[in-house]
């Protein structure tokens, strides 16, 4: 078993930064594939960034030279850099742990971008 805790969402203004966090309980990253999904409002849940354990880095074309997914493996956490936003970022931001068919998902954390 797996627990993410996510943190560093909140309002930002459009062309603002936020960095978020995701804490595991445990060693992980050496075997599992990291990931940040988002979830908006009436829109179904899509990748917005993700980490494979040999640390190839995979984005949305939305997010592209904007956002940058990074591990910190003595702290086990994983980051989510977001620059310049916009806001159709706004949207549910939710950590992911995924090896094989083992998906293990943190609570989620509100990232809302608006003037």
């Amino acid at each position: 078993q797996v627990q993410l805790v996510e943190s560093g969402g909140g309002l930002v203004q459009p062309g603002g930064s936020l960095r978020l966090s995701c804490a595991a309980s445990r060693s992980i990253f050496s075997t599992y594939r990291m990931g940040w999904y988002r979830q908006a409002p009436g829109k179904q849940r899509e990748l917005v960034a993700a980490i494979t354990s040999g640390g190839i880095t995979t984005y949305a074309d939305s997010v592209k030279g904007r956002f940058t997914i990074s591990e910190d493996n003595a702290k086990n956490t994983v980051n989510l850099q977001m620059n310049s936003l916009k806001p159709e970022d706004t949207a549910v931001y939710y950590c992911n742990a995924n090896l094989l068919s083992l998906n293990y998902w943190g609570q989620g954390t509100q990232v809302t971008v608006s003037s």
